[in-house]
């Protein structure tokens, strides 16, 4: 069976936690899109893991974990976060599909130079290189990894596009030119360290969906990041969606059974763009923050601090929708037991009107929270395994969070450690 977990949000659900645990029962785990922008942080009996390329199965033995080919590729990053995870003694089975397309390094550079000239009116970008990337490869000048193990064509190719790169560079942003010699270089020693890694698992999926094997796709980031169902522009470069999970991994689309939805118990994002339910009390937005997550809510991938809200029932119910969800996966409820009570954003006011439907990106902006309140518990639920001995405050919360989204909560996750879940 092949399964997915995505996010219902804007990132930062908790989805690498989510990963880790259902791939007990997975025999293949694939990162099918998205690059090393966001990451997800795992904590188990190994240790505290932050991924970025990693698929989260790594920590399992006997488990296959593929890089599919719709995942931006960092050569450099992806050994480095390798030889990260064996130096704390694990020994992870990887494949990089030999379709995916990889990320030069003028394309972090062309990341950071257009945030620079965009200034206040920048995308809040992780300067991973990820647009470019993405705008390349849709331009038809991206290089997949195979590519790389031909000396002659690939120097052929970086002197053809460097023509491009280096107009820009010179006129636009005002930078030295590249040296196509030193970047060929560059990318024939990315290609020797990254080949013994390279496979044809298009071949290798089919043969597993044949034989029944149990897949787990593995998203990054969530609904509300995707460039169509998202906040256009405000959104990442590749689709966050569960649909696009099939062409990223490279399976057939029938193939995907099950959809698990992973949301927040409040909300957080990263970089700019509407966020309906944000706490503007920065006081009671640090609190939140500080509390959030296992070390806090900043940025696996950057460091830097996330927007924290309450839960955004409008948002999360149209992030189910769009994703297909036939599950979800509830976070971080246990970060909210300090609370007398808990607000939660169940319609937005636009122009005058109340809607529980999210709207489109140019009428988002003029949206204003409409908030119900809850009790809170006043407890620590951390580490709670059973959903009959939660106070009955918190119960309520994921029954009425279950109702707002119109799906099944079937996990609820009790802090950061793979065994501090309730599976309902």
């Amino acid at each position: 069976m092949v399964q997915a977990i995505v996010g219902a949000n804007w990132g930062d659900e908790g989805k690498g936690k989510i990963t880790d645990l259902l791939a007990n029962e997975s025999d293949i785990v694939i990162r099918f899109q998205g690059g090393a922008n966001a990451g997800h942080t795992i904590i188990n009996e190994h240790g505290r893991f932050a991924l970025h390329l990693m698929p989260s199965g790594v920590c399992h033995e006997n488990i296959v974990n593929i890089i599919g080919n719709g995942v931006a590729l960092d050569i450099r990053k992806f050994i480095n976060e390798y030889n990260d995870i064996c130096s704390q003694g694990l020994n992870p089975k990887l494949m990089v599909s030999d379709r995916v397309q990889v990320i030069m390094p003028y394309h972090v550079d062309f990341d950071k130079y257009e945030e620079e000239r965009l200034g206040g009116k920048a995308f809040g970008s992780t300067k991973s290189g990820i647009a470019p990337f993405f705008s390349d490869k849709y331009a038809k000048i991206g290089f997949q990894v195979s590519e790389l193990f031909d000396e002659e064509t690939l120097r052929e190719k970086i002197g053809r596009i460097l023509e491009i790169k280096n107009a820009l560079l010179v006129n636009l942003y005002h930078k030295d030119p590249i040296d196509a010699d030193e970047l060929t270089k560059e990318m024939l020693e990315q290609g020797k360290l990254i080949k013994p890694f390279v496979a044809d698992t298009q071949a290798f999926l089919f043969d597993a969906v044949a034989s029944g094997k149990n897949i787990l796709l593995e998203g990054q980031l969530g609904s509300m990041k995707d460039p169509d169902m998202g906040i256009y522009p405000m959104v990442t470069s590749s689709s966050t969606l569960a649909g696009f999970g099939a062409v990223g991994a490279g399976i057939p689309p029938y193939e995907i059974k099950k959809i698990i939805c992973v949301t927040k118990a409040y909300s957080s994002a990263v970089g700019a763009g509407a966020f309906v339910s944000e706490i503007l009390d920065e006081a009671k937005a640090k609190e939140l923050r500080d509390r959030g997550g296992d070390k806090g809510e900043y940025g696996a991938t950057t460091g830097r601090p996330r927007r924290v809200g309450w839960f955004d029932a409008v948002a999360t119910r149209y992030g189910c929708r769009v994703q297909g969800a036939t599950d979800v996966a509830l976070t971080n409820i246990d970060v909210l037991g300090y609370l007398d009570e808990i607000p939660v954003c169940v319609g937005y006011e636009i122009d005058g009107v109340v809607t529980k439907d999210f709207p489109n990106p140019n009428k988002l902006n003029k949206a204003k929270p409409v908030f119900e309140k809850m009790p809170g518990w006043k407890s620590d639920i951390r580490g709670v395994t059973d959903f009959d001995k939660l106070p009955k405050e918190a119960q309520d919360y994921v029954k009425f969070i279950e109702k707002e989204c119109g799906v099944h909560v079937s996990l609820v996750s009790t802090g950061p450690k793979r065994e501090e879940t309730i599976n309902r």
